[in-house]
Order: structure tokens, then sequence, then C-alpha cells
């Protein structure tokens, strides 16, 4: 199954991080906490205004992105948790100088 967003919202799957400390505990996944990155892997037609014109989103799909711990709508597709944002929702995207991702632990 596909599910395709509407207007301004995307659907993001999020990244698991590293569950090891730096001095190698291993973090159990009931303690670990859900994590705040992932990947834009759809994105709506556009965000309606007053006008009747579509303002097309700044995310695309494939951007790794920053959002609210408690932003957005969990939902499950094909045993799948991914997470259902309005653009406004995501802080920024990850970025390194080449416009590449860049890995945040």
């Amino acid at each position: 199954m596909k599910i395709r967003p509407l207007h301004d919202r995307v659907i993001v799957k999020r990244i698991e991080q590293q569950r090891k400390t730096a001095s190698g505990i291993v973090i159990p996944d009931s303690a670990a906490e859900k994590p705040e990155q992932g990947e834009v892997i759809a994105v709506g037609s556009g965000k309606p205004l007053q006008d009747g014109t579509l303002r097309e989103l700044q995310l695309k799909v494939g951007d790794h992105v920053l959002f609210s711990k408690y932003g957005g709508q969990t939902v499950k597709v094909d045993g799948e948790e991914l997470l259902v944002l309005r653009e406004e929702d995501v802080m920024g995207v990850l970025e390194d100088g080449h416009g590449e991702l860049k890995k945040v632990a």
C-alpha cells in the first residue's frame, strides 16, 4: 500500500540513531527515545494560498530532516511506522557543505 500526502504535508520515515553510549553501553529499545530525524519519503502537492494558487513545498523526497519530538501524527503502513507532518513542523534539512547528508549522532 502507498500513502500520498495532501497539500503541505510530508511523510517521514524515522532514522534510527545509534543505540550505544560512548563508553560502549548498549541502550535497550525500551529505554531509547524515538529519533527526531528522518527521511522524507513522500510530499504533498503544495500549500493552498488564499488566492487559490499552490505554493510548492521546499522539501523533496530523499531530504533528511529534523522535526519536533512530539510533532506530527504516527501511522502504520504495511507494518512500517511513518510520520505525517506539515512542512511547517519540519525544523530543518540536514546537509553538509556540499549539499550531502550530515550525520548527526
